[in-house]
């Protein structure tokens, strides 16, 4: 039995359900994300803005015809009970000029109500949090639902690290997925590229280089990552939020769920035991599959980029404890 006294077959009664707390913009770009990838036969959308979830999902379906068949519809929180995976999507945009970090105050007080009410309906599901700032409220969401934190997710640095790799691939001409490079750390200010290990064709950058005759020096390596760190900012100073990136980064994430496939991916989880990192979360390479985080990989670095990630430690481990007063 469950601590809901409902029993492991309740618990599994939807195994391929998604439910998508937060209907605004984030949450609403991942149900069309998701609706077009055919990786579930049932999406929920729950928001404290009921009329807005059933207008969102009224939209979806009429999408319905064109792809494969999806049970869509706006719901409450007992249609969580049972579903693979529950994407927290819930609380307030990043405002132009604030850093994720000043939104933590607002977006706590959402989490302290959300999180507890999916968990008694759902015990047996996994958690993605998709809400900023992402790493504290992943920490958040792993005190608050007392789950297992290989089973509490964030979709961290995964965007960040999708950014970096196409301004590589931009740079040295070559297609994004033929480039392997992480941003690690926090999904914001502090955030670290990881140079040391990335790669194009198994070749390390500096390899490439030689072989290829491109260069890649110190300036424009600081300008690739100042692009991949403020990128948000400037499209929120254009549009007033990022929406479309994240939504297809949540579902590589669900895609990696809830095909089982073992994918490496930068998500943020619970670290211990890195570098003097420990009990904070945030993105490394993680293996990601039906269990959530199976594995939390701890990629040898280099000393600038051991300080760098120490420091984005810090600054989540002070948020965190803001959090705990």
């Amino acid at each position: 039995m469950d601590r809901t006294g409902r029993g492991k077959y309740w618990a599994m009664s939807h195994p391929h359900r998604v439910a998508i707390v937060g209907a605004g913009h984030v949450g609403a770009t991942c149900a069309y994300a998701l609706l077009l990838s055919g990786l579930t036969p049932e999406i929920v959308l729950i928001d404290k803005n009921h009329r807005r979830a059933e207008g969102e999902a009224m939209d979806l379906i009429h999408a319905v015809p064109f792809y494969d068949p999806v049970r869509i519809w706006a719901g409450g929180y007992d249609d969580v009970a049972g579903a693979a995976v529950v994407v927290i999507a819930a609380g307030g945009n990043q405002a132009p000029g604030e850093t994720r970090l000043q939104l933590l105050a607002r977006n706590a007080a959402v989490f302290r109500d959300v999180v507890p009410r999916v968990v008694q309906r759902n015990p047996g599901g996994l958690l993605l949090v998709a809400t900023n700032p992402v790493d504290v409220l992943t920490y958040a969401s792993v005190r608050l639902s007392e789950l297992s934190p290989s089973r509490v997710i964030g979709s961290g640095t995964i965007l960040d690290t999708a950014r970096f790799r196409a301004l590589l691939s931009r740079h040295f001409g070559v297609e994004a997925r033929s480039v392997h490079a992480y941003i690690v750390g926090e999904h914001g200010d502090s955030e670290v590229p990881v140079w040391s290990l990335a790669t194009i064709g198994g070749m390390h950058l500096a390899e490439y280089q030689a072989a290829t005759g491109q260069t890649l020096d110190g300036e424009v390596k600081a300008e690739i990552f100042e692009k991949t760190r403020r990128a948000a900012y400037h499209i929120i100073e254009r549009k007033g939020a990022t929406y479309y990136a994240v939504a297809a980064g949540v579902v590589r994430i669900l895609r990696a769920i809830l095909r089982d496939e073992s994918t490496v991916l930068t998500v943020s989880s619970l670290v211990s035991r890195y570098y003097g990192i420990d009990g904070v979360c945030l993105s490394l390479p993680c293996i990601v599959n039906r269990s959530g985080v199976a594995r939390v990989l701890h990629p040898p670095l280099e000393g600038g980029e051991i300080e760098a990630l120490q420091r984005s430690a810090a600054v989540l481990r002070e948020a965190q404890h803001a959090l705990d007063a």
